[in-house]
């Protein structure tokens, strides 16, 4: 408090006052004070997004034709790497499949699980010797012929929804469940 009118006018506002413009709220929004708490939960929020983008939900970016229509080429993606940290791909899973060193993966459609046969005939997909009848399975016209086999243990079946590229360009088969790392969260699911 002042005790002379001189001695006011001397006084500074404090930076505790609610700012009075919205110039004024920019600014302390976007330029806060360095002050010790500020740098705390600066720091506190970049270990934790530092360790949800490393080990729950890592972004991606696709490169190739595989997986069109479903996935376009150079497209942003995010996968969560814990969703098969309790239990395995299921049937219609987008996996992220672990190819070389932790930057090189594949992204593909589990067809099948362990136990199941697959085949394709004149470029239908056949599983368990029926008709597989889901969305995904005819995206794209396809000619290939595959013989019936059987997935092995722990193993499932992948393959890209774009199946009218050659058989013979097409990376797909049997994968070990345990080089599956995550499963896409982007795609829209078609009714």
């Amino acid at each position: 408090m002042c005790m002379r009118i001189e001695d006011c006018r001397k006084m500074k506002p404090t930076t505790n006052e609610a700012p009075t413009t919205l110039k004024e709220q920019m600014r302390r929004f976007f330029m806060p004070e360095l002050k010790a708490s500020y740098l705390r939960r600066l720091f506190c929020i970049a270990l934790l997004s530092f360790g949800f983008f490393r080990y729950v939900c890592r972004p991606a970016w696709s490169n190739g034709v595989s997986m069109l229509p479903s996935i376009q080429n150079r497209q942003i993606l995010f996968f969560w790497l814990t969703a098969y940290w309790f239990s395995d791909p299921k049937v219609g899973d987008v996996v992220v499949i672990k190819v070389v060193g932790s930057k090189v993966f594949l992204l593909k459609r589990v067809v099948a699980v362990a136990g199941q046969s697959v085949a394709f005939k004149q470029g239908k997909l056949y599983v368990d010797g029926k008709p597989e009848e889901a969305y995904w399975a005819n995206l794209t016209p396809c000619d290939w012929n595959l013989p019936e086999r059987i997935v092995s243990e722990k193993h499932v079946f992948a393959v890209g929804d774009n199946r009218s590229m050659p058989q013979e360009q097409h990376r797909f088969g049997e994968v070990e469940n345990k080089r599956i790392i995550g499963k896409i969260i982007q795609l829209k699911k078609r009714k």
